[in-house]
């Protein structure tokens, strides 16, 4: 489904931050793996100008018809293509990005995403067991809780999401489908809610069960890990690649890589430590709390 731009809300989180780090400059190439609606993109594009070029990448139509129209003004000096980050070697060769001054990766979920409910991201609301970036993948999250054994099940949630009672939950769900397929975000919460014995903290007890489901549906980690080499590849010497994430398993793929290739020789590393959002940014924009930023360049 494709919305209008109006429809798509995500607030870029770590702005400032970001463009401190990547220090885009006038007539500079630049790269956003995951241009969302495109409020990074319009950032980079100001500090550019004026004949600076961006080349956006994203998998979800709905984020290329809303970063299409928030980028409309600065005419050809954008790009706007379809695809994966993991493959942005290939995407920005195509497009004529051979050699660029910085790529930017915003790994979160957009707002527009999570709140919209048929995109099945949040259990905030009953909704199809979606949870696709892109909407034409074969693979959904109902497949994922519906056909997968008790023991993958347990395996897949407790690799991507770290959930010391996955096995419980795991359970718990196959007993469910056993009387009748898992179809909505809240009959999945719930079912893991009762497994848990229904504990409420800060978050909610389905929490990391959803996030675990969407890494896999989407294959999140495997992208970032094919991606990362290509974004080094792509830069020239004294550029600089900034990744954006919000939980641990990704911050910890790009720290080792970034110190890998540190010592390697072909970055240098310009953030020692994640920088993360001032208490006002968390205040203003919640869903910045988890966020994380880490810069490098190419040696």
């Amino acid at each position: 489904m494709v919305l209008s731009s109006l429809d798509y809300h995500h607030t870029p989180v770590l702005l400032t931050e970001t463009l401190a780090g990547l220090q885009p400059r006038p007539g500079g190439w630049y790269i956003d793996g995951t241009v969302g609606g495109g409020g990074h993109a319009a950032a980079i594009l100001e500090a550019t100008a004026p004949d600076g070029r961006l080349l956006g990448i994203d998998c979800d139509p709905a984020a290329l018809a809303a970063a299409a129209a928030r980028l409309a003004p600065y005419g050809e000096r954008v790009t706007l293509v379809r695809g994966s980050f993991r493959e942005i070697g290939r995407l920005a060769h195509e497009a004529g990005f051979v050699q660029v001054q910085g790529v930017l990766l915003d790994l979160g979920v957009s707002s527009y995403q999570l709140d919209t409910p048929e995109r099945g991201f949040s259990f905030q609301a009953s909704a199809p067991l979606d949870m696709r970036l892109d909407p034409d993948a074969p693979m959904t999250a109902a497949n994922l809780v519906n056909d997968l054994p008790e023991r993958d099940l347990a395996d897949l949630i407790f690799r991507y999401s770290e959930e010391r009672s996955s096995r419980r939950i795991a359970r718990a769900i196959v007993e469910a489908r056993q009387r009748r397929p898992i179809t909505t975000t809240d009959e999945l919460a719930e079912i893991v809610s009762r497994a848990l014995g229904g504990r409420r903290g800060r978050i909610h007890p389905a929490t990391r069960t959803f996030q675990a489901l969407r890494i896999a549906v989407n294959d999140e980690l495997t992208s970032l890990d094919a991606a990362l080499p290509q974004i080094v590849e792509l830069l020239v010497v004294g550029g600089r690649m900034a990744i954006i994430t919000f939980h641990s398993l990704e911050d910890r793929i790009v720290k080792q890589f970034m110190r890998a290739e540190a010592q390697a020789g072909h970055l240098r590393l310009i953030t020692r430590k994640p920088v993360e959002a001032s208490s006002e940014e968390q205040r203003i924009n919640p869903r910045s709390r988890s966020a994380k930023l880490r810069v490098a360049e190419r040696a």
